[in-house]
C-alpha cells in the first residue's frame, strides 16, 4: 500500500516537491544582491556595501542551513544531531530519560569510563591541575606528556612522537607546515576533511586518486613525480565513513620507488586493527619505519582527546619547534594525557578487548549484509555503514531506530554524496552478540518500512 501524506500525495512525491522548492530557494539566495538598508547613517559610514557582506544571518552558509532545516521541518523530520546524553555514553546511553543501545560512539574498546582510565585522569588533576596554561614550548613539559609520547612511539616502533590538543588540527597543522607550493600531495578520494584543510593551508598542489587504488596512484606518480620537489601520499588506516582499509604494503612500495613520503591517518584503526590493537601496521606485520608519518587520535580507542604524530626524530623535532598547531596552541592538559596513556596501557594489557571488538564488528557487518543492508566497502572493523540513499531516508531511519531504543547517527551530504547518505554504526567491544543481532533486526525491519 502506498503511504500518503495529509494532502493526499505520496510521501515520495512530497519529498521531491519539497526538494525542488529548496533548490529554488537556494538559487534565489545565491542570486539576491541585498543592498545596504536605507537607515540613518553616521558620518563616514559606507553606504554602498551590500548588507549580505556584513550580516551573519545573510551569510550564504547560514542561508543554506536555514533552507535545509526549513525543508526538513516541512517533511516532519526532526534535527537528528546534538542530542543530550545523560551520563556516560558507552554500550548504552540515556537520551531524554530513555536507555538506548548506543552505536554512535568512537569508544571502540569501552575504555571511556574504565576505572583505571578515570582514576589516572583524577590523579593527574591533583598533580597538574586542569590546564598547562600555555604552549609546551613556553610553559615547559609535564612528565605525563613525555610518558604518553614515549608509549605511542614504542607502539609504532619509531623514534619519537608528539601530541596535539586536537586530531583535526594535527592534520591541518602538520601538512600545512611540512609542505608548500612546490610540492604535491596525493590523497585517497575519500580522505578526511582535516587532510584537505591541511593541503589548502600548505599551498601544495593537490591530486586525489580513486579510493584505495594503489595502481592509479602508481600511474600518477610515474607521470607527475618529476614536476615537484616533495611529494606526500595520504591514506587512512580505516576510512571513517566506509569502514574499509588500504593494502598498505602496496602503498609503502610505491612511496619507496617514487621517493615520496607516506602518511597514514590511523584515527579509526589504532586500537581496532592488528592482533593486539597496534593498528594497520600490525595487521600487515610491517615495521613502523616503513611509513614516514603515523598520525592518530586519542579520542577513539584511547578514550581521551587530541591527536599525535609518530615517526623519526627529525620529523618530531621539526614539528615541536615549528608546527603552528603545537607552538601556538596551549599544551594538552595533564588529565587528558593521563587518560590516554592509561587507556593505551589497558589496551596492551588486555588484548581480549581488541579480539572481541573485531568479532563483534564482523558479526554486525555479516548479519547486516545477510539482511539485505548495503554496507558498502566495510570490512567489519568497528565501522559499518548502512547506506540508504537520500538524506531524508537516513534521517527517517535514524528517528525510527531511536524510537526502538537504538541510537545511531545519519551521515548526510556533504560528508558523503547525497545518493550515498547512510547511518554509520560504531561497534564497541562491550556490545554483546544479542545486542548486535537486535540492532540488525531493527535496522532490517525499519529499512523495509521506509
Amino acid at each position: 500500500m502506498v503511504r500518503k501524506g495529509l494532502t493526499g500525495i505520496t510521501s515520495s512525491l512530497k519529498e521531491r516537491l519539497v526538494q525542488q522548492a529548496l533548490e529554488r530557494r537556494l538559487r534565489r539566495a545565491e542570486q539576491t544582491d541585498v543592498r545596504a538598508d536605507p537607515v540613518k547613517r553616521e558620518p563616514g559610514t559606507q553606504t554602498d556595501v551590500p548588507e549580505k557582506y556584513y550580516r551573519f544571518h545573510l551569510h550564504p552558509g547560514y542561508q543554506q542551513l536555514r533552507i535545509i532545516n526549513d525543508g526538513a521541518a516541512k517533511l516532519g523530520l526532526a534535527n537528528p544531531y546534538f542530542k543530550v546524553h545523560d551520563g556516560l555514553a558507552g554500550v548504552t546511553t540515556r537520551i531524554a530519560g530513555k536507555e538506548c543501545l548506543n552505536f554512535a560512539s568512537y569508544n571502540y574498546l569501552g575504555l571511556c569510563g574504565h576505572p583505571r582510565v578515570s582514576e589516572a585522569a583524577k590523579a593527574a588533576i591533583d598533580r597538574y591541575g586542569t590546564s598547562v596554561s600555555a604552549s609546551r614550548l613556553v610553559a615547559g613539559e609535564r612528565a605525563i606528556h613525555r610518558e604518553l609520547e614515549r608509549a605511542i612511539a614504542d607502539a609504532y616502533g619509531v623514534d619519537d612522537a608528539v601530541t596535539f590538543v586536537s586530531g583535526h588540527a594535527t592534520n591541518v597543522s602538520v601538512i600545512g607546515q611540512l609542505f608548500g607550493p612546490k610540492d604535491l600531495v596525493l590523497h585517497d578520494s575519500l580522505i578526511h576533511n582535516s587532510v584537505l584543510q591541511g593541503i589548502r593551508i600548505s599551498g601544495a598542489h593537490r591530486l586525489p586518486f580513486p579510493h584505495n587504488d594503489w595502481a592509479a596512484l602508481d600511474s600518477i606518480l610515474a607521470d607527475k613525480r618529476h614536476q615537484f620537489e616533495r611529494v606526500l601520499i595520504v591514506i587512512e588506516g580505516i576510512f571513517s565513513m566506509d569502514g574499509d582499509y588500504p593494502d598498505l604494503p602496496r602503498f609503502t612500495d610505491i612511496k619507496r620507488r617514487h621517493r615520496a613520503f607516506l602518511m597514514v591517518d590511523e584515527a579509526h584503526s589504532f586500537g581496532v586493527m592488528g592482533e593486539t590493537g597496534l593498528g594497520i601496521r600490525e595487521h600487515f606485520r610491517l615495521k613502523g619505519t616503513e611509513v614516514d608519518i603515523w598520525m592518530g587520535t586519542l579520542s577513539k580507542a584511547l578514550a581521551s582527546c587530541g591527536g599525535f604524530i609518530a615517526g623519526e626524530t627529525a620529523l618530531i623535532e621539526h614539528l615541536k619547534f615549528l608546527a603552528p598547531g603545537f607552538v601556538y596552541s596551549v599544551g594538552m592538559p595533564g588529565p587528558v594525557a593521563a587518560a590516554a596513556l592509561a587507556a593505551l596501557l589497558c589496551m596492551r594489557a588486555e588484548p581480549g578487548r581488541v579480539a572481541t571488538l573485531q568479532q563483534r564488528g564482523l558479526l554486525f557487518r555479516n548479519e547486516a549484509r545477510a539482511a539485505g543492508i548495503d554496507t558498502g566497502f566495510s570490512e567489519g572493523f568497528a565501522v559499518v555503514p548502512a547506506i540508504v540513499g537520500k538524506s531524508t531516508r537516513a534521517v527517517r531511519l535514524c528517528q525510527a531506530l531511536l524510537e526502538r531504543g537504538i541510537h545511531v547517527q545519519p551521515i548526510l551530504y556533504p560528508a558523503v554524496p547525497e545518493k550515498a547518505a547512510r547511518l554509520r554504526f560504531f561497534i564497541n567491544s562491550g556490545h554483546t552478540e544479542g545486542q548486535i543481532l537486535e540492532a540488525v533486526r531493527a535496522l532490517r525491519e525499519e529499512t523495509a518500512r521506509l
